[in-house]
């Protein structure tokens, strides 16, 4: 029987407040909609916004891990549906259609705590990393032919690793005298031996697996083709709440909404009427003292949230 991970979901008020929030703008929020959750995890927050949609209300759901797919069967709601998918595939949805999205970026808590999945250095288990354990190499599938160049790339581009370069290194020199790593606890020993300094309380091996993770998984360009997305399914005043949980992602979503929020123009077509901005950001949320004592998982975490403006 598979064990029943706990998991607190993040921001779960302030999240779902902010697609169904009339107090910025009457116009937000339409309990008839159709709404998206993005990253359907545990389903703390597909949950919740099932108790704010009308009867005639929808939720969409989705995600590529086939055990959070196994939980969102346990929801007997006809207005509930999952998709076994990425969250780019929002792209699908028809123009328009959607009343608000919902992304909660990052890993959840079963995920790092079951040592089968290999997210977590503190559990022994298969270096495998990813989302979606029916396709795609796992980490260690990877790390057995990648090249020290495009590892330490993967290292710094993805974990913000100053020392990316010695850890490849140390990665193919260990696969070329003793066979590949295969194991969680392997990698973290061998970047531990490498690293020889670390910020206080960091285990040195944390920008590393974040790295991999991200890039297995593909992670940011995910999140980027869902953005873009956004744009076209948003039905004017549907909002969009994005919770990030390290730097890469937050730049992505800032950038992204930054560039949405104001008028564009060519400066080679000084002429030309400019490209009008498609979102009015509302400002960012971050957890609240007393989440955070009772959940550290939420500590890094930012909410930014948007609305679609009419075309």
């Amino acid at each position: 029987m598979q064990a029943s991970w706990n998991h607190t979901t993040v921001l779960l008020n302030e999240a779902v407040d902010a697609l169904f929030n009339r107090d910025l703008d009457p116009s937000a929020g339409d309990p008839t909609g159709i709404y998206v959750d993005a990253t359907f995890g545990r389903g703390g927050h597909s949950r919740l916004i099932l108790t704010r949609l009308a009867p005639t209300g929808k939720l969409i759901a989705f995600d590529r891990d086939p055990d959070a797919v196994a939980q969102a069967s346990a929801i007997s709601d006809a207005r509930f549906s999952i998709r076994h998918e990425g969250f780019s595939r929002l792209a699908d949805l028809p123009a328009g259609s959607i009343s608000g999205v919902l992304m909660d970026l990052g890993v959840s808590s079963p995920q790092i705590d079951n040592p089968q999945r290999g997210f977590s250095f503190r559990f022994d288990g298969p270096l495998d990393m990813r989302m979606d354990t029916t396709r795609g190499q796992s980490v260690a599938q990877w790390l057995e032919t990648a090249e020290t160049n495009r590892i330490a790339e993967v290292i710094r581009e993805y974990g913000e690793e100053r020392f990316a370069g010695p850890i490849a290194k140390a990665i193919v020199a260990r696969r070329q005298e003793r066979g590949p790593i295969s194991t969680t606890t392997e990698l973290a020993q061998l970047v531990a031996d490498t690293v020889k300094t670390r910020e206080p309380g960091q285990n040195p091996a944390t920008r590393t697996f974040q790295a991999f993770r991200i890039f297995i998984n593909a992670e940011l360009e995910e999140l980027q083709h869902a953005l873009t997305a956004c744009l076209n399914v948003l039905a004017p005043g549907g909002r969009l709440a994005v919770i990030s949980f390290h730097s890469l992602e937050d730049r992505i979503v800032k950038q992204f909404i930054a560039t949405h929020s104001r008028d564009a123009y060519d400066r080679r077509a000084p002429f030309a009427a400019p490209k009008v901005m498609q979102l009015k950001a509302l400002g960012r949320v971050k957890p609240s003292t007393a989440e955070v004592s009772g959940n550290a998982r939420s500590r890094s975490a930012i909410m930014r949230v948007a609305q679609r403006l009419p075309s």
